[in-house]
């Protein structure tokens, strides 16, 4: 397994596997066969990587033809391939009887494949669970592991020699890993929302450190019977990129094999803005995206969703003509409101008809023009104060498509501190001026249409990487502010699709901490805490301060 250089990574003792909370109890070591409910079912077959570690697998095929030749789907994670059931959290919206019991977390369901001649392999990665050797958390050492286990299950006897992938979050993002290692037996990949840039999508939105969802995510990786990587210590060691996330960077370019990749609207602070970036990328001849604003895990396992990726896996996998080539390149939902959208085919992404269009900030008014402002103006908010903010509206006189990527350029200034956070939420408001609430998160129908984050410290651009539409920043240094002097930022606001009617409005709001702050009980949401703001956050408009929001207006046809 190739190691890190540069750095010094942070491993902790682990977590007795047996002890770990809200799991089903964790099975013995002992490989176990059996048949249930048309499954047969293989428990703890050891596979030898290639250093000499073993690692465990669970492997389901259909009872009535387990022989096979069939193909495989992979679903690679660490949250335990004994961690099964057939509902999760209700706010997810996924409904009674999409998944059966015998369904691993985010991963595809073995009694719908292997009903439809699929051999499906569920895998603790090296170090987790009762698998030997050292857990790590992604890197190219993962990528090597699954390669591994790829070219194993493309050999069995009962296998046709054609392995997919399919999954949600982190069962996506190994996919990203492996298929750029090109293992000649994995056939065809279907991220189904995954981030693909560790430091600005997971850890660091706009070089602020997320903790919420990623102490709590890291935590689920506790659990082994040697030594685990401590990420959320990791990551607070490395509030830079640095050596440390390089060891995290995929080559996305390298991926050539045939790809269904499905992205969100939805996931902003997480998944979304990686998951277009991932199809970007990818330099596959064959790949179609999807993009919806529905609830991640109720949109991967709602029936229509399973019959497209089957189709897809049909084609590549079993070599049956499923249509796929038909598929147009790009669909996407164009949302109006939580649960309300309509879909449309596209054949490339970002759309190639955007009209990119400024939107002026006027301090003085609180309003958004289409024509810049002579008069400098200023306003000015607390940072500490939960009820502090700046906001700035647009009224469209007719019906307006924005979808794509927006940017935010800002003057601001600190005054009393020599640096600040600077969040960013655009929402929509309905012709009466109510707040319309978007799908978020994968729980929430109260949400933003689309979220951006900045240190002002982090304002530096990558030249070579950033397009007028999308700032990019190295985040490898910090450049603090000055007294009384303002400093023009660049944010990026994640991607999204909304359609404004006639009357509707656009709301920027500007804000020194996080705007959507409620996350229910013990459930999974972005949070940033460890901030930088004091005194007095400001920000100019108008005259030689050309702060201004740039939309991706979609001409109507």
């Amino acid at each position: 397994m190739t190691g890190e250089t540069g750095f010094t990574l942070i491993m902790q003792e682990g977590v007795d596997p047996t002890t770990a909370p809200n799991k089903p109890p964790l099975p013995p070591r002992d490989h176990v066969q059996w048949e249930e409910e048309g499954l047969l079912i293989d428990r703890n077959i050891p596979v030898t990587l290639r250093d000499g570690v073993t690692i465990y697998i669970d492997v389901y095929r259909p009872a009535d033809r387990p022989d096979g030749p069939m193909p495989v789907l992979l679903g690679w994670s660490p949250y335990g391939k004994h961690g099964l059931s057939d509902s999760l959290w209700p706010p997810s919206g996924v409904e009674k009887g999409w998944m059966s019991r015998f369904t691993a977390f985010e991963a595809p369901d073995p009694a719908y494949w292997c009903a439809h001649g699929y051999a499906v392999c569920f895998a603790d990665p090296r170090g987790a669970w009762l698998s030997e050797g050292e857990l790590r958390h992604n890197g190219i050492g993962e990528g090597e592991d699954c390669y591994d286990l790829i070219e194993w299950l493309g050999v069995q006897p009962w296998s046709n020699g054609k392995v997919g992938m399919t999954g949600v979050s982190y069962l996506a993002a190994i996919q990203y890993l492996v298929a750029q290692l090109k293992p000649p037996h994995l056939a065809a990949i279907n991220p189904w929302e995954g981030f693909s840039d560790w430091y600005r999508e997971f850890a660091y939105h706009g070089g602020i450190r997320e903790t919420g969802f990623l102490p709590r995510g890291s935590a689920n990786l506790r659990f082994s019977t040697t030594r685990y990587e401590d990420t959320n210590a990791n990551v607070q060691a490395h509030p830079l990129h640095d050596a440390y996330w390089e060891s995290k960077a995929l080559d996305l370019a390298a991926i050539e094999v045939p790809a269904f990749v499905v992205a969100s609207w939805s996931d902003h602070g997480l998944h979304s803005r990686g998951t277009f970036e991932a199809f970007r990328q990818m330099s596959s001849q064959q790949k179609w995206l999807l993009a919806h604003g529905q609830k991640k895990w109720a949109h991967f396992y709602k029936p229509e969703s399973r019959e497209l990726a089957r189709a897809f896996f049909d084609q590549f996998l079993k070599g049956e003509a499923r249509g796929v080539e038909a598929w147009p390149p790009v669909r996407i939902e164009v949302r109006e409101a939580a649960r309300v959208a309509q879909e449309r085919a596209e054949q490339e992404w970002p759309l190639a008809r955007t009209d990119y269009q400024p939107l002026w900030l006027d301090a003085a008014s609180g309003t958004l023009s289409a024509a810049p402002l002579p008069a400098p103006a200023s306003v000015s908010y607390d940072p500490l104060d939960e009820a502090g903010e700046a906001r700035f509206d647009m009224r469209f006189e007719r019906d307006t498509e924005i979808t794509g990527y927006m940017k935010l350029k800002l003057w601001v200034e600190a005054q009393g501190a020599d640096d600040m956070d600077l969040f960013v939420a655009i929402q929509k408001l309905d012709a009466a001026g109510e707040p319309v609430g978007m799908t978020f998160y994968a729980f929430f129908e109260n949400g933003p249409v689309a979220l951006g984050w900045l240190r002002a410290s982090h304002r530096a651009l990558d030249e070579a990487r950033s397009t007028p539409w999308q700032p990019v920043h190295p985040h490898d240094r910090e450049e603090k502010l000055e007294p009384g002097v303002p400093v023009p930022v660049e944010i990026e606001i994640w991607p999204s699709s909304t359609l404004f009617h006639a009357g509707e409005t656009l709301r920027v709001v500007v804000k020194g901490m996080d705007i959507y702050r409620d996350g229910l009980p013990m459930l999974p949401f972005a949070r940033h805490e460890d901030l930088r703001n004091a005194g007095t956050h400001v920000i100019h408009t108008g005259g030689a301060f050309d702060s201004h929001l740039l939309v991706p207006v979609i001409p109507q046809d």
